[in-house]
């Protein structure tokens, strides 16, 4: 069986099924699909399943030309209906991991796409979990649930952990040419997981379990979470020592070797760098282990948008207007730069904040038409003249490209800067960077 699932692989007669058609999983689809497998999207919503069926993306990185090529070609079909599984050779999950709000880990989106595998399942599968999580889930979890009826891992069935590796609006690296890391239960899963994606993918780097590959993920975030909690710390030391840490990034990251750049901003968004490791520092605490750098890094992070109203109020201030009462328009509300995703973004906390404190607050994102937020419901505003020298404080909280920033620059009374992107504006009386 383990050689007869191989060869279906090496010659692509293999069928492919993708749990989850969000931000991984469908460019998953589109790459196995044009790599010459025939791919079977999975997802529970209907509308999801519905634009592709139309020849539609709602992904960035997915174009509609490769949407209406494979599925024209037939290399791609989209279900909401789980009994496709019993047909397919390969099932790969790609859902949500999210948090409770008591920031413990939610894997029952996780929970429910296994239960449907193992509904469904057939002798001789390869299963693997592409979502996000804790080392041991795919051991302590999953497997179980597989085996609960008497089959075995690494003879009856395959099974592995695979983190995904995206980054939305990326021009360089996308699923196809991003090194994809692959850790079976078992050696024969390794294998067999990893020659599967060595079909459509340019690289695969086997490791030697499920568990070491789940703490890649885990690390790679962790390590971007500090490091952005570093240097948020070190913009508000500057700050205080009136420095512009901008510049000593800047001047530092000239060293050739021993140094990477980091940049303060307004907090941090997405789906993984809030996250992931705080996946990571509740599995710590389960084995009596305290991740303290993650913690501090998550506490400094998540006082940034704080520290932005502060300095919005402290210009307001200088123009003898409190916050109360004030017309604040935010500019951005991505999560990201150029990436229609509001997962986690600082700009709604920042909004928040703003009303809270009796602020008459207005946005604008050329990626977003409205906002609902709690109960208030926000509409973009139009970038126009008249929208911008009403504005007591202007906020750029993400510095999406396609923005004319020399026109805001010319109508603003006054505006705050959380990316650095009036940089070389000359006259910066009316700005303050964080």
């Amino acid at each position: 069986m383990f050689n007869e699932l191989k060869k279906k692989i090496s010659n692509k007669s293999a069928k492919i099924g993708i749990i989850g058609l969000g931000y991984v999983g469908l460019p998953l689809c589109v790459t196995f699909a044009k790599a010459g497998f025939k791919v079977h999207g999975i997802d529970i919503d209907k509308d999801r399943v519905e634009k592709i069926r139309r020849g539609e993306s709602y992904i960035l990185d997915v174009s509609k030309a490769d949407i209406v090529s494979i599925t024209r070609d037939k290399l791609l079909d989209v279900t909401t209906d789980f009994s496709i599984i019993k047909k397919l050779d390969a099932v790969i999950i790609c859902v949500p991991t999210p948090l409770y709000k008591t920031r413990e880990p939610d894997v029952s989106y996780i929970v429910a796409s296994v239960k449907n595998i193992k509904a469904h399942m057939k002798r001789g599968q390869i299963i693997v979990l592409e979502s996000t999580t804790y080392p041991g889930t795919t051991e302590e979890v999953m497997l179980p649930i597989l085996e609960s009826d008497g089959l075995k891992e690494g003879k009856d069935f395959y099974l592995a952990f695979s983190p995904e590796r995206v980054d939305p609006g990326n021009p360089k690296y996308d699923t196809k040419n991003t090194p994809k890391i692959i850790g079976g239960i078992s050696k024969h899963s390794t294998e067999v997981s990893a020659a599967l994606y060595a079909e459509a993918l340019e690289t695969v780097v086997p490791v030697s379990s499920a568990k070491v590959a789940e703490m890649v993920k885990l690390l790679e975030n962790t390590f971007r979470i500090v490091n952005i909690g570093l240097v948020n710390e070190i913009l508000q030391m500057c700050d205080k020592l009136k420095i512009d840490a901008w510049e000593v990034i800047d001047a530092a990251k000239t060293k050739p070797y021993g140094f990477m750049p980091f940049y303060p901003g307004p907090g941090v968004g997405g789906h993984c760098i809030p996250v992931d490791p705080i996946y990571l520092s509740w599995k710590a605490r389960m084995h009596g282990f305290e991740a303290r750098f993650i913690d501090l890094a998550s506490q400094v992070n998540s006082e940034m948008p704080h520290y932005v109203v502060s300095k919005a109020a402290e210009g307001l201030n200088e123009h003898r207007k409190p916050i109360k009462g004030s017309k604040v328009l935010i500019v951005g509300v991505a999560y990201k730069k150029d990436v229609k995703d509001l997962r986690e973004s600082p700009a709604l906390e920042i909004i928040d904040m703003f009303i809270k404190k009796g602020a008459d607050v207005a946005y604008y994102d050329p990626l977003f038409s409205y906002l609902k937020i709690d109960e208030i419901n926000l509409t973009c505003a139009k970038f126009s003249k008249e929208t911008f020298k009403s504005t007591d404080c202007v906020v750029i909280v993400t510095d999406h490209t396609k923005v004319d920033y020399d026109f805001i620059v010319e109508n603003s009374k006054l505006i705050v800067d959380t990316r650095n992107i009036l940089k070389n504006v000359e006259d910066r009386s009316n700005i303050i960077k964080l």
